[in-house]
């Protein structure tokens, strides 16, 4: 019998025995804030409006969500093809679907002072969340390329 604490060769390999550095620590939980301000934002509008919540853009949320934290897992242990998958993926193409129907707004002219104040609180907390989610994934692409990162993710290789 194999002992409770064996580990894989091929997983053991593919992290640093020091493991990761505090930017590398640092930008898995900012992925996972994000993966959680996202859920937040889509129980919101499931609950504003339940019958355009479900079906097939929930489940592709779901999948997203479900993929962008098994991938974070990933770039934690050292994975290069892991932190371009999430800078590429939720830095880029994620973020770009987050800012393109306020943007849309806005070159549509809508005003900015319109929107607050006519907002209601659940738009105010989706506000705040969406802000939230943006903050936490631009700082996580940034700390997975800071030098500590770089020579981490280089190591694992």
């Amino acid at each position: 019998m194999m002992p409770a604490t064996f580990i894989p060769a091929r997983r053991a390999a593919e992290r640093p025995a020091a493991g990761p550095p505090p930017a590398v620590r640092a930008a898995f939980a900012l992925w996972v804030t994000a993966v959680a301000a996202g859920a937040f934002e889509t129980a919101l509008m499931v609950g504003r409006d339940p019958a355009e919540g479900f079906g097939a853009g929930l489940a592709v949320r779901l999948v997203v969500f479900t993929a962008a934290v098994l991938v974070a897992v990933r770039m934690r242990r050292g994975a290069s093809w892991a932190r371009i998958t999430l800078a590429i993926g939720l830095g880029v193409l994620g973020t770009a679907s987050l800012v393109v129907e306020p943007l849309g707004y806005l070159l549509d002219g809508g005003s900015l002072a319109d929107a607050l104040a006519r907002a209601d609180a659940l738009e105010w907390v989706f506000a705040i969340s969406r802000t939230v989610h943006l903050a936490a994934v631009l700082t996580a692409v940034v700390l997975m390329f800071r030098p500590a990162a770089n020579r981490y993710f280089r190591e694992a290789a």
